[in-house]
């Protein structure tokens, strides 16, 4: 993994992120707390980034800002909690992003860092879309891919922006002189400047399964966001009869013609060390240097729950820092993951077994079926059957056996999918996984969703058994597969979250889909109570708000806030 690691985009990354923090830095001295959003971090210096280094690095440097997102606390805050499958376990930080109180407001310091990265990375972009052409010693060939991967970004910002908070600033022109003057463009036109930038920038990415510096955007990374892209707006304010149809040749093209393809099992697309896979369209890359890495992927810490207190029991790199963040739903448990003997996905997903690293004997905590447990080094202390186990069978296990029933916010089962034993101690918060951003199985998941949509039922069936197949138990593929008229839309929202938990999807899908507010009051008791119809969008930031010419009345506020 290291050696393909050298060939990736990494050290052009970590050039940039130290120009552009002085820069940064050097900018909001200049254009003081009132300046628009965009810090004009693309002022790196007008000679500088007329050279080919300078290009390269403010590419880079493009990149680099989507590490606000991907395996970040704010980016799994923004999509994880508040959902049908997620709600919060026992961490007392940013609760108020799962229940909906009042606290969740235009205040709110996820909100206005994403905002201020995000606008950052585009007006990086702008300016290297516009002063590309112009620079000498630089190939025609070198100067399409670098304004396609700038486009690329750009439009994934955007894409993001107007998913959460809706009509935004768009601009399109390097912001070189700080301006108070901003209004919020129309949803229709934001999504217009997407779909165009991704068309453009298509033919321009390499095509190929992945680049030749490993993290730059392929071809095949800008037609999954573009159809994506399509699927989304279809269901919006600015939806069109065609979008759905427009979505299902771009994944399709996907799937079929760069290479990539399903892993066999299931639990090797996540595992510790795969990171490069034929699975993976794109990833955000992180590393081990605590110089480079920025705040790392944390993705890790988040998911776990509290087994460091436990018989037998104490924290490592293999289990991970439990921060107890994110706790899986009654729904989650009971109803996605329903079916464990044909599909593996609850047992590659989540962790049921702890093998002690704290020898000795212990009075039990939560497993009442017995009073003491001795265990030696590797013995299970700590086991999660899934089902309610009675207390005789429980009784007569050498461990402590966690059942639903006594599930609690500190103690329920844990995602895997994001543990990082490569930290350098027990403590480390910044992890340095590469985040997969875009994989294949979502590909597929979402064709089926825009066959779906356009009433072809039989083939979304057939797109859909594809994923579940992959899903099954050796031998029990024939029984993963559904029938046409299994295959209904809430059986495809399952579906996504048996394969997509924990990967910075469902609030994204659920607001697609129209029923956030629905499903969180079904499914998710701790937000019920709060969660109103306007929450379908986040908070603008206050400070956003403030720095406009005009305030509110120029640049409102979401309803609700």
């Amino acid at each position: 993994m290291q050696t393909m690691k050298n060939l990736s985009i990494e050290k052009q990354i970590k050039n940039l992120a130290l120009k552009g923090a002085l820069v940064l830095g050097l900018l909001v001295g200049q254009a003081c707390q009132d300046a628009l959003q965009e810090d004009v971090i693309s002022q790196i210096g007008a000679d500088y980034l007329n050279t080919q280094k300078g290009l390269d690095d403010a590419v880079s440097a493009a990149y680099s800002t989507m590490r606000i997102w991907y395996g970040t606390e704010r980016g799994n805050n923004f999509t994880e909690f508040g959902t049908d499958i997620y709600t919060n376990g026992a961490d007392g930080s940013w609760k108020f992003m799962n229940t909906y109180t009042n606290q969740f407001d235009s205040n709110n310091g996820h909100a206005r860092e994403l905002w201020d990265e995000l606008y950052r990375g585009i007006n990086t972009c702008n300016a290297v879309i516009e002063r590309a052409p112009d620079i000498a010693g630089v190939s025609e060939a070198v100067k399409t891919q670098r304004i396609a991967e700038a486009k690329f970004i750009r439009a994934h910002h955007y894409f993001l922006l107007v998913q959460l908070f809706g009509p935004v600033e768009l601009r399109l022109e390097e912001t070189k002189v700080p301006t108070k003057e901003v209004s919020r463009t129309p949803e229709s036109e934001i999504y217009a400047a997407i779909i165009q930038d991704l068309s453009q920038a298509i033919p321009g990415l390499e095509a190929k399964k992945a680049s030749s510096q490993y993290g730059r955007a392929t071809r095949a990374a800008a037609e999954h966001l573009l159809g994506r892209v399509y699927v989304t707006k279809g269901t919006s304010t600015s939806k069109a009869s065609d979008d759905f149809a427009k979505a299902e040749p771009l994944f399709k093209n996907v799937i079929a013609n760069y290479g990539l393809n399903l892993l066999d099992d299931f639990g090797q697309v996540h595992a510790f060390g795969n990171e490069i896979n034929n699975e993976v369209i794109w990833s955000v890359q992180y590393t081990r240097s605590p110089l480079t890495n920025g705040g790392g992927n944390n993705s890790h810490v988040f998911f776990l729950m509290e087994y460091d207190t436990q018989p037998g029991m104490q924290r490592d790199t293999e289990n991970g820092r439990p921060f107890k963040r994110y706790r899986p739903t009654v729904y989650a448990m009971e109803t996605v993951f329903q079916n464990r003997e044909n599909d593996s996905r609850y047992k590659k997903s989540y962790k049921d077994t702890y093998k002690s690293n704290k020898p000795g004997t212990y009075n039990t905590t939560f497993d009442n079926s017995k009073a003491k447990l001795t265990f030696a080094a590797g013995d299970t202390t700590m086991f999660l059957p899934g089902y309610n186990m009675t207390a005789a069978e429980r009784a007569s296990k050498p461990y402590q056996v966690l059942i639903p029933s006594a599930y609690t916010e500190k103690l329920f089962p844990a995602l895997t999918k994001h543990l990082d034993p490569g930290r350098v101690d027990r403590t480390q918060f910044q992890g340095g996984r590469d985040y997969i951003a875009m994989r294949l199985a979502d590909t597929y998941l979402l064709l089926a969703e825009a066959q779906f949509r356009q009433g072809k039922i039989a083939e979304a069936t057939s797109t859909i058994n594809v994923v579940r197949k992959r899903a099954a138990w050796p031998g029990k593929q024939a029984a993963m597969e559904i029938t046409a008229s299994e295959m209904t839309f809430d059986f495809l929202m399952e579906e996504r979250a048996r394969e997509l938990t924990g990967e910075q999807t469902r609030w994204l899908d659920l607001k697609r889909w129209g029923n956030l507010i629905e499903r969180v009051k079904k499914y998710n008791p701790q937000a019920a109570p709060n969660i109103k119809d306007f929450h379908v969008l986040r908070p603008i930031p206050q400070n956003q708000i403030d720095r406009a010419e005009g305030g509110a009345s120029s640049f409102p506020q979401n309803p609700g806030y």
